[in-house]
């Protein structure tokens, strides 16, 4: 059964993309079929995974502001069993072309109603917007990424606020899958009390895995490779390992 997740956070630099880009890959290399959809236009879901989106006829934008079919869109990474539909700068403008749309908010739900892969993990931009909106109306449940740093907290209840309002006007089965904390320095006594707090706040909705600061990992995306084919050594590959697992036993 197809499952839909959006990675959200309207903080930039938590590490969606990275998140998003792992997950999807160890959920391909464990045998699910696995569509990307990089609805950021700084496209760095397609740079991270060794694609270049200007170069593609057909993106994210056109899958929302046209009746172009989703499999004309779809592309193949280097990974197998891993698909993606690319983005580029041109997806800034779909916010400014869908405002006087009819049901705008659904586009993209519309859009991948009938993909037959088994999970699908929406990139989103670091903003509140319709884009956003797009992807927590078309998404079965969220993955909230927070960097284990002083501003973590601040926004997040607008975030909260905003995935509840979705939840009672346009999308009634959405559920927060979880909250990953990221870049944690284990050593900084900082991080650890963010840690503490996020799971006082959010209890059992924080993942037991915690992502790193990893060096290897914020490598990753400029060679165009997932942390497993970048240094699957890494502490940063092992998380996300470990990541992706329970991410699969929550879905289940």
């Amino acid at each position: 059964m197809r499952h839909v997740i959006a990675v959200v956070n309207q903080k930039g630099g938590v590490g969606k993309t990275t998140t998003t880009i792992n997950i999807g890959a160890q959920l391909a290399k464990n045998g699910h079929k696995v569509l990307i959809i990089d609805a950021d236009p700084q496209g760095n879901a397609t740079s991270g995974l060794g694609l270049n989106g200007n170069v593609f006829e057909s993106t994210t934008y056109n899958l929302l502001v046209s009746d172009t079919k989703l499999d004309t869109v779809i592309q193949e990474t280097y990974i197998p069993n891993l698909y993606i539909v690319p983005a580029n700068p041109n997806l800034a403008a779909a916010e400014i072309e869908l405002s006087g749309e009819d049901k705008r908010e659904f586009k993209l739900k519309d859009s991948i109603k009938n993909s037959l892969h088994d999970f699908v993990i929406i990139d989103c931009p670091p903003a509140l917007g319709l884009l956003s909106i797009n992807a927590l109306v078309a998404a079965d449940s969220v993955i909230v990424p927070v960097q284990a740093e002083y501003y973590a907290l601040e926004g997040l209840s607008q975030l909260l606020n905003v995935i509840q309002r979705v939840k009672q006007t346009l999308n009634g089965k959405i559920e927060i899958l979880g909250v990953v904390v990221t870049m944690l320095d284990r050593r900084n006594s900082l991080s650890n009390q963010v840690h503490d707090e996020l799971k006082r706040h959010f209890e059992d909705k924080v993942f037991q895995t915690v992502i790193p600061r990893n060096i290897r990992l914020a490598e990753a995306p400029s060679f165009g490779k997932a942390i497993f084919d970048h240094d699957k050594w890494s502490k940063g590959a092992r998380a996300y390992k470990q990541l992706a697992k329970e991410v699969l036993g929550r879905v289940s």
